[in-house]
């Protein structure tokens, strides 16, 4: 017992910068938020305790939460899912045995690794409504191209469309995943003369499940935190044209950095965590239902 305490102790020795930095740069500013947000805490001076006040100002009060609320979700609901098929498409052709195909996959990862801002201000100039490339590209076909940063209906898909540009990241763990599937499973498919669809459907996408379940969750709570996006691509840094670009990050930051009112969002900051907690719970939950592991689902 003596030798298994030595041990022990030494562990914790060796393991206590990451201890003291869990406990300072982590836990600390978590319980903090979560005081602040019963009080009035505007970063300077005050901070006084005004129990569910700002809780019942979010509900009650602040028809901006319920906007920015709407923003993040729509986003949510349709980038998160045009993405991962996205990206599982783009594997799928990616994973062929042909020449150059490694030139291929490094042009297509190239979008993943770009600098953010940078990438934004690209895609500003890209759909500028007049001067644009996509619109350009769209004229030769004879479709007048929309306004796409400055028509509140389609700022959304403007993001969504820039979104699926950069799904090299994800499009790299499903080709590793589409790699590792075993080719014997094809075999026995194609000695029972299944076809293209049916060994796609049957064998590759209920191996690349776990993969696809990572994806999930990782890019829905990567889209609840949308932030630079719409900072630097509304026109006013507030969300504009119409509040269309007002996602709840956005909102947050606003109130904590713009109006000060730090305890009102820190209180946002809790309900988007309890609300990104309840879906990956679910998500979870159900996982079970449709994820297989190769190994067996123990």
């Amino acid at each position: 017992m003596k030798k298994k305490y030595k041990d022990n102790l030494a562990g914790y020795f060796f393991i206590s910068p990451w201890i003291f930095g869990f406990l300072v740069f982590t836990l600390g500013p978590i319980l903090f938020s979560l005081y602040a947000s019963f009080t009035n805490y505007n970063i300077t001076s005050q901070m006084d305790f005004i129990g569910l006040d700002n809780y019942q100002r979010l509900f009650q009060e602040d028809e901006l939460f319920y906007t920015s609320m709407m923003n993040t979700l729509y986003f949510v609901l349709f980038s998160v899912p045009l993405t991962t098929i996205g990206a599982i498409l783009l594997s799928l052709m990616l994973n062929q045995d042909v020449p150059g195909m490694r030139v291929f996959r490094t042009i297509y990862y190239l979008p993943a690794v770009l600098s953010g801002v940078g990438v934004y201000l690209l895609w500003m100039q890209l759909l500028d409504p007049s001067t644009g490339l996509v619109n350009t590209v769209l004229g030769f076909f004879g479709i007048d191209g929309p306004n796409w940063l400055l028509n509140p209906a389609w700022t959304k898909p403007s993001l969504i469309f820039m979104k699926l540009w950069s799904v090299g990241g994800s499009m790299l763990l499903y080709l590793a995943s589409l790699q590792g599937v075993s080719k014997s499973l094809y075999e026995a498919a194609d000695i029972d003369g299944a076809n293209r669809f049916q060994k796609f459907f049957h064998i590759t996408l209920p191996m690349i499940t776990p993969i696809i379940f990572f994806d999930i969750i990782t890019s829905t709570i990567g889209a609840f935190q949308i932030f630079q996006e719409a900072y630097v691509m509304s026109s006013d840094g507030a969300g504009s044209p119409g509040n269309s670009l007002l996602f709840y990050n956005l909102y947050m930051w606003l109130k904590a950095f713009k109006a000060f009112d730090m305890g009102y969002a820190m209180a946002m900051s809790w309900i988007l965590f309890i609300i990104v907690l309840i879906i990956t719970i679910i998500n979870l939950k159900i996982a079970p239902r449709w994820v297989h592991y190769e190994g067996g689902d123990e």
